[in-house]
């Protein structure tokens, strides 16, 4: 069977990358096809060449490929893909629109349906100041377009999954489908478990609007005897260090080791944002600190609230700066509940073992449905000590054992 892998676009290692990266590890002998590759860090392709599309050799491409959004789509069906039996996508703006034909089975793992032309429109628009003018017509216009191709792409999926029951519930309302759901993987076994905790809260996100690590920031000034550190960068950066108190401080970009480090020390991490899953916070867990979390999106699905059973953070219901302070004051006050090891055995249920054998399964079952079976190289890749039972399905409750909330 050949398999082709097929990728937004390889800048930066992050959240979609590392999703990647265990798709590839399920199938290693598959093509890897993508936008651009511009990625330095080459862990996540394994070593694989890379197809790329005509924006790759466009002027400026390295650093402004996102200028290019209009041409995506175009660029997106130019790849030649019809000497494949299975396609995999791992998309959240383009991937999944790639041409496929009537005798090929095509699964696509959904990070996100494009945010910025559906539901979080109009905030993109503030955020980048095109709420008004002739520009902002010209960009309206332009996800006006972007909306009916992407709404079509999906029509040539087989298999939609989705990394969170948040994003399979946007999944539904954009695309009218069903999606499973399959949590991105963690790299568990990289975090070492620490029952010590020093006395400072950790955030660590690139600083772009939608994280609200301004928020974060605004927060711990009004709260001066509480230390904040932050770690990471991005253009909101120049802003976030002029408004930083003297409580606060800046750390900008930091390697992994320094990173991890901070992440096993912290009393607590906190993260703001309304994320599509959020994978940091989940590694914080394996380190054994608990999370204050923005209580909405794929936080929901991967901390468990002081309440319920083996806590392992606290939520805050409106992204304020009073809505943070009364949650980190809970915080305080009933911590003893949560454990570190709790924090720890949440994360391990979604160790990359786990992924890879949900994911396969997925797979398999599609193909099945196709009229195609997987071979029996690929199906003894998926690791034998780990029986379906152990997955623990969406829809069940996080602090069970399982997948969602």
């Amino acid at each position: 069977m050949k398999v082709a892998i097929v990728h937004d676009w390889l800048v930066a290692p992050g959240g979609a990358e590392k999703v990647l990266e265990q798709i590839i590890e399920c199938f290693p002998d598959a093509d890897l096809f993508s936008l651009v590759d511009f990625l330095e860090d080459r862990r996540p392709v394994g070593g694989k060449p890379v197809t790329t599309s005509f924006i790759q050799g466009l002027p400026f491409a390295r650093r402004h490929y996102r200028a290019y959004l209009p041409l995506m789509p175009l660029a997106i069906e130019q790849f030649d893909l019809s000497g494949y039996d299975l396609i995999i996508t791992s998309s959240y703006a383009v991937a999944k629109g790639v041409l496929v034909g009537p005798d090929q089975t095509h699964v696509s793992y959904v990070h996100s349906p494009m945010r910025y032309a559906w539901d979080l429109q109009h905030q993109y628009l503030r955020e980048a100041n095109l709420t008004r003018g002739p520009k902002s017509w010209l960009v309206r216009a332009l996800l006006h377009y972007l909306r009916g191709w992407d709404s079509h792409s999906a029509n040539s999926v087989d298999r939609l999954i989705a990394n969170s029951q948040f994003v399979a519930r946007r999944v539904m309302k954009t695309y009218r489908r069903d999606a499973a759901v399959i949590p991105p993987p963690v790299d568990v076994h990289k975090f070492e478990l620490c029952t010590h905790k020093e006395d400072f809260y950790l955030t660590a996100s690139r600083m772009v609007p939608y994280k609200r690590i301004e928020l974060i920031v605004e927060t711990f000034n009004a709260t001066p005897h509480r230390k904040l550190i932050v770690i990471g960068d991005g253009p909101e950066m120049a802003a976030i260090r002029a408004k930083a108190g003297p409580n606060v401080t800046i750390l900008g970009y930091q390697p992994f080791k320094v990173l991890k480090d901070h992440l096993q020390r912290a009393r607590a991490f906190v993260f703001a944002a309304e994320e599509d899953f959020g994978i940091v916070a989940l590694e914080a867990q394996a380190c054994g600190t608990p999370v204050i979390a923005f209580g909405k999106g794929g936080a929901l699905e991967t901390v468990v609230p002081i309440g319920e059973a083996r806590p392992t953070g606290v939520y805050f219901a409106r992204q304020t700066v009073v809505s943070m302070l009364d949650a980190i004051d809970r915080f305080e006050r009933q911590s003893e509940q949560i454990t570190p090891a709790a924090c720890r055995a949440n994360a391990e249920r979604f160790s990359a073992a786990v992924f890879r054998r949900a994911f396969m399964a997925e797979v398999t079952r599609t193909i099945a449905a196709s009229g195609w079976r997987l071979r029996v190289a690929a199906a003894e890749r998926v690791e034998p000590d780990l029986a379906t039972g152990d997955l623990g399905w969406p829809g069940e409750r996080a602090q069970g054992g399982s997948w969602g909330r």
